[in-house]
């Protein structure tokens, strides 16, 4: 058993998503690690040192800057990671939404941890009533017409995402209903399938999203996709928009909404059993 952290907190964040919220948070001052992939708030990231990948951390890097917090996410990080984070981290803190709503427990996450700090629960608080007006704007401004989605992350192999990934279950709110109609778990590679075009073209997909990450689509790409796939729509999307949760979620609902509405990519200022991670694999 690891004593109490200290005060003051020494967090390291290994979720770019993460990373955000806690800038957002005012907790700036007490960030000591980040990934190379934490990219915002720009600059002030860019004081704060960085560890390695979401997937491959640093981790003599990381014991070398005493974190007391370090901040992890099931689909973000690895899970041997998180295992050889306990040997030498007082606190690390699990992460797992799976859907728009689920940032209100992110959100109390981070008051439990670090709310103690000035400011954090009052900003905190905002952010939530922020999220619930987005999450009623989305739903008032409904109904919404179904339409069958491919999501595509990757390229070669080509991959998607399950329908209990936080991507799918947010495009649900606006009735976009991700293919295949497959879920992936807890946790693993399932959650993010590798799919085939011919299944894709008999299964009446008629839109495909391809995102800005974390491959980086381009014209080309969507070009090539549309001679996949004919007849159906192609759009490049802001990954980060759709898929970064935190304080990222409130832009999103409003990127989704605009999305759905006019039919084209809009601006971008716009629990369960206690799994292996210590967390359940999705917030209901």
């Amino acid at each position: 058993m690891h004593a109490r952290p200290a005060d003051p907190p020494r967090i390291a964040s290994l979720v770019p998503s993460v990373t955000e919220l806690l800038f957002d948070l005012g907790l700036g001052p007490w960030i000591v690690a980040r990934t190379g992939f934490c990219i915002h708030p720009r600059p002030a990231v860019a004081a704060v040192p960085k560890v390695g990948g979401t997937k491959d951390v640093k981790l003599d890097a990381l014991r070398a800057l005493a974190p007391t917090h370090v901040i992890v996410n099931v689909d973000e990080n690895e899970w041997p990671t998180v295992q050889a984070l306990r040997s030498f981290v007082p606190e690390v803190i699990v992460t797992h939404p799976c859907a728009p709503e689920d940032n209100l427990a992110l959100y109390e996450q981070m008051v439990q941890a670090f709310g103690h700090l000035p400011g954090v629960r009052a900003r905190a608080g905002t952010l939530s009533m922020r999220l619930r007006d987005a999450l009623v704007a989305v739903d008032r401004a409904g109904p919404w017409a179904e339409r069958r989605v491919l999501y595509v992350i990757w390229r070669e192999p080509w991959m998607t995402v399950a329908r209990d990934t936080y991507i799918s279950r947010l495009l649900a709110m606006v009735n976009w209903q991700t293919w295949p109609a497959v879920t992936g778990g807890p946790q693993g590679a399932a959650r993010y399938p590798v799919f085939d075009w011919d299944e894709a073209r008999g299964a009446g997909v008629d839109t495909v999203l391809l995102s800005s990450e974390p491959y980086r689509f381009g014209g080309g790409h969507r070009d090539e996709v549309a001679q996949r796939l004919p007849g159906a729509r192609v759009l490049l999307v802001d990954g980060e928009m759709l898929s970064w949760y935190g304080s990222r979620a409130v832009a999103g609902l409003a990127y989704l909404k605009a999305l759905a509405q006019t039919g084209e990519p809009g601006s971008n200022n716009a629990v369960s059993p206690r799994g292996p991670w210590g967390a359940g694999p999705c917030l209901q």
